[in-house]
């Protein structure tokens, strides 16, 4: 198997099939995930995780109605030979940290390139788990990958201050960094724009909804939370303040689902009703892919306007450019990055809160606990402002003329085809991985002084200490008086004497070493291990503590 045809993506639950109300980067990484496997050119695609996955169970979650193209296999994510074959493992998430130690104690930092993807970094947990990557083996070659320029120029940032402040607080010269290229996410652009042409949707979907021929149904599609999402307020009045302007019924449908279940959707109904009292409002189920679907086909104007830090890209305005709507979106971060101004819709000024001690206390007040993160996020968003005239304008000129809905939404598909598509996401990713290998390649290296995690190593050798004796190869052992296979007999009887059993040796090995200091009346630890092959000497030097835990050996 040539170098790069095989791929290792580290998934800590194991399964990745679909779950009920996902959040985006779940969906987006499922997606990611099955577009590597099919676009990426790769042999075999190694799913490795903290749990044990069948190979058979990976094959339907990437696969699920469709033979798989390439081998795909489960694995655990402590076996490094996907990755060391392969010279990459992705992650779908930014955490970096432990996975550099794992490469370090098996291969060394050379042995492969590390990469995740930052979905978001709003949570100040993130951004924690984000700067490991400056206190840990993460070397140049390895990359966290930023969806949008945004992104990227906020962890550069964030690096900046960071390794600032460790420079402070020990000195020396700033540490390897890992590399930030910027890569979006990709939506099945095909498969979308088919189905909001599906023949006969349009007309169904409106006449099921009430709308009429010369009516307008704007869209949103998304997670329907105040606190981690957008507050609905600016758009039911921008979509009622645009009916007014072009002198027309308007129909909002957002599709999605309540985090805070029905006390949520009775505060979404009651802001529509104060905000948006002559529009048409409906709420939808977006956890249904064919509801969504027909609102692609039926939708004449998408509506997201976006308040939140905790959203860094926004995939449903690249769908529904994909399914040709026009867009009205929040200048808000990635969104800036997908949709350009004036040609796939319009982009509409936000405001932030004034920084200072207010911001400042929002942010101590969730570091001690005071607050939870949903109250802090939404106390941010709830002081970010997106300008209710200009959406409404916005919704209002695409309301008045169709040719301009129809050849913004043209562009939009052009777009999504030649720069969010996932067999180009999925070029640009593995040229990422290429790079990563050359510069790996490229780097001259020395060995590591430290294997280990100091502050996460070996419990036996970090708390040595503790105990009087330690069992290294030279301590000698013997059975205790009267000792002997009886006592593994009655062990199998009691149940607090098979606790932790996957760490020794099989009970054919253990009874094997009763025999062995049975005949010879007294052994070394090194004089047993010898009797036993090289791979299984480890349990085997782990169960010689546990006969002398049960009595049954003593040592010198």
């Amino acid at each position: 198997m040539k170098p790069g045809s095989r791929l290792a993506i580290y998934h800590p639950p194991g399964r990745i099939g679909p779950k009920a109300n996902p959040f985006g980067k779940d969906v987006a990484n499922l997606q990611l995930y099955r577009a590597l496997a099919r676009h990426g050119g790769y042999a075999r695609v190694d799913l490795l995780s903290n749990l044990p996955v069948a190979d058979a169970d990976v094959a339907e979650d990437l696969f699920p109605d469709v033979r798989p193209p390439c081998q795909v296999a489960g694995g655990s994510v402590l076996s490094v030979e996907a990755p060391a074959e392969g010279g990459i493992l992705f992650r779908g998430q930014p955490d970096l940290e432990s996975l550099a130690w794992i490469r370090r104690k098996a291969t060394g930092d050379r042995g492969y390139s590390l990469a995740g993807l930052i979905h978001t970094l709003a949570p100040p947990a993130m951004r924690q788990i984000i700067a490991g990557a400056l206190t840990s083996p993460v070397q140049p070659w390895d990359a966290l990958i930023c969806t949008s320029p945004s992104v990227r120029d906020a962890v550069s940032r964030m690096f900046d201050g960071w390794g600032d402040f460790l420079g402070e607080r020990f000195g020396g010269e700033a540490r390897p960094r890992p590399q930030l290229p910027v890569i979006p996410l990709g939506v099945p652009a095909q498969e979308i724009r088919d189905k909001a042409d599906r023949l006969g949707a349009r007309a169904r979907v409106r006449s099921d909804l009430g709308i009429e021929a010369d009516e307008v149904l704007v869209v949103w599609v998304g997670r329907l939370s105040f606190f981690e999402k957008a507050f609905p307020q600016p758009m039911f009045r921008a979509v009622e303040e645009a009916g007014r302007l072009a002198g027309k019924r308007m129909h909002f449908a957002l599709a999605g689902w309540f985090p805070g279940g029905e006390a949520d959707r009775a505060r979404y109904e009651q802001a529509a009703a104060a905000y948006a009292p002559s529009v048409q409002v409906d709420f939808q189920d977006g956890n249904d892919p064919e509801v969504v679907a027909d609102l692609w086909a039926a939708g004449d104007i998408f509506l997201s306007l976006v308040d939140n830090i905790q959203e860094t890209f926004g995939i449903t305005p690249l769908e529904a450019m994909a399914a040709g709507l026009p867009v009205v979106a929040s200048d808000w971060d990635g969104y800036r990055f997908t949709v350009r101004h004036g040609v796939e819709g319009f982009l509409i000024p936000t405001l932030g809160g004034p920084p200072g001690a207010l911001g400042e206390a929002l942010s101590a007040r969730h570091a001690i606990g005071l607050d939870s993160y949903q109250s802090f996020v939404g106390a941010v968003a709830q002081h970010t402002a997106v300008h209710v005239g200009r959406a409404a304008e916005a919704i209002a000129e695409l309301t008045r003329n169709p040719e301009l809905r129809r050849r913004m939404g043209a562009a939009g598909r052009v777009r999504v085809r030649e720069a969010f598509d996932w067999p180009v996401v999925v070029r640009q990713l593995t040229g990422l991985f290429e790079e990563l290998a050359a510069l790996r390649a490229a780097t001259p290296g020395g060995a590591a002084s430290h294997r280990l995690h100091p502050l996460r190593g070996d419990p036996f050798a970090d708390f040595a200490g503790f105990a009087t004796h330690d069992l290294g190869l030279d301590r000698r052992l013997r059975l205790r008086p009267g000792a002997g296979a009886s006592d593994l007999a009655r062990s199998e009887g009691v149940e607090l004497d098979g606790a932790f059993r996957m760490w020794r040796a099989a009970p054919e090995e253990v009874g094997r070493v009763v025999e062995l200091l049975a005949g010879a009346g007294e052994l070394s630890v090194r004089d047993v291990l010898l009797a036993f092959p090289v791979e299984r000497r480890r349990a085997v030097q782990m169960s010689l503590v546990w006969l002398a835990k049960i009595g049954v050996v003593d040592w010198l």
